[in-house]
């Protein structure tokens, strides 16, 4: 990785207060970075919670009426729909939190400890899973568990006799 240039002005054009601020700015910056983690894991919370009243719609629907095949389909369109946003949503935080520690492990080579980068390297820099197996891994996964589920709805609910019907009157009917 190349050395990113995170200054805006050189040590000898600011102010006597450079230390004071340079330290102020790290600390907001390190609490933004886990501001982001936490406006992730609302945004999990919020995904798995409007999947799983989907599916619960659907289950209900199941037993307490008659609903057409029509509904389970638009409920599971809807839920794939959902999980693709999600998908894209957790990779999108990912990207950002990657490239806020990124900027902080610069801004650590300026200051008398490293603590981030301490740890990243005592977790052996993400590479060994038996020290470090990242979250954001099983957090990709979960929307695709979700659309799976929405997915077998969808080939559960079609009028499968019907559809083939269609298909064999329409091949029928071009020969």
């Amino acid at each position: 990785m190349r050395n990113m240039d995170i200054y805006s002005k050189p040590r000898d054009a600011y102010s006597d207060k450079y230390e004071d601020h340079a330290l102020e700015q790290y600390k907001l910056y390190v609490e933004m970075a886990d501001r982001i983690s936490s406006r992730r894991q609302t945004a999990n919370t919020f995904f798995v919670s409007l999947n799983t009243v989907l599916i619960a719609l659907a289950g209900y629907a199941k037993s307490a009426t008659s609903a057409e095949w029509f509904f389970y389909f638009i409920t599971s369109i809807s839920g794939l729909v959902i999980c693709y946003i999600w998908y894209r949503l957790v990779k999108s935080y990912k990207n950002l939190n990657s490239g806020k520690f990124k900027v902080i492990h610069e801004i650590e080579k300026e200051l008398p400890f490293k603590l981030f980068d301490a740890e990243w390297e005592a977790v052996g820099r993400g590479k060994n899973k038996k020290l470090y197996h990242p979250f954001t891994s099983l957090e990709l996964r979960v929307p695709w568990v979700f659309g799976a589920i929405h997915f077998c709805v969808i080939l559960y609910i079609l009028p499968w006799k019907q559809l083939l019907e269609l298909v064999s009157a329409l091949t029928m009917r071009s020969t």
